[in-house]
């Protein structure tokens, strides 16, 4: 296993859509092993595969101590109820957002011996979910934040007011 870089801010992988994982090789299984490694070494609690600048549809989880799910080519098949709160992402560290997500989420997806399965989760589990497959479609969720919490300020400031003071100071 080997740590591996997690792409950050405005790199164009981070905003690509992901191609389906046609088979499982032991590339993928080592991509699997190294994305764990990774996301524990980066205290996350999920990791997808084109934060480490993979363009394939995989996606790491771990909500629990020593309890990791492995998702190749999930799908999410269901949904219900709602949560909010704050959210972060490796890939744009020191920031949060505030995101609405469901609070039930099943998916469906391939584990590590190309086995069908499907996982059920609750509160983080379901937004871990969520959060992780949006990467695996080029959004993050600063896409869908309400508004955005600035670490040194502790105040709100809305996306587009961000966007907005970003043009005149250039």
């Amino acid at each position: 296993m080997a740590k591996r870089k997690i792409l950050t801010d405005n790199d164009p992988t981070l905003r690509t859509v992901c191609r389906p994982v046609p088979r499982i090789t032991p590339r993928v299984i080592t991509l699997l092993d190294d994305m764990v490694e990774t996301m524990r070494y980066a205290n996350g609690v999920g990791l997808a595969a084109p934060q480490v600048g993979v363009l394939l549809r995989a996606v790491v989880i771990e909500t629990e101590p020593g309890v990791v799910h492995e998702l190749i080519n999930p799908e999410i098949i269901e949904t219900s109820g709602e949560q909010e709160g704050s959210e972060g992402c490796l890939s744009l560290p020191g920031r949060s957002g505030h995101v609405k997500r469901p609070n039930y989420v099943k998916v469906k997806a391939l584990n590590r011996n190309g086995e069908e399965y499907v996982l059920e989760g609750t509160e983080l589990l379901a937004r871990a979910i969520c959060h992780e497959t949006d990467h695996l479609d080029g959004h993050l969720y600063i896409d869908f934040a309400d508004y955005m919490y600035e670490p040194e300020e502790e105040e709100r400031v809305s996306p587009r007011l961000r966007k907005h003071a970003r043009k005149h100071e250039r």
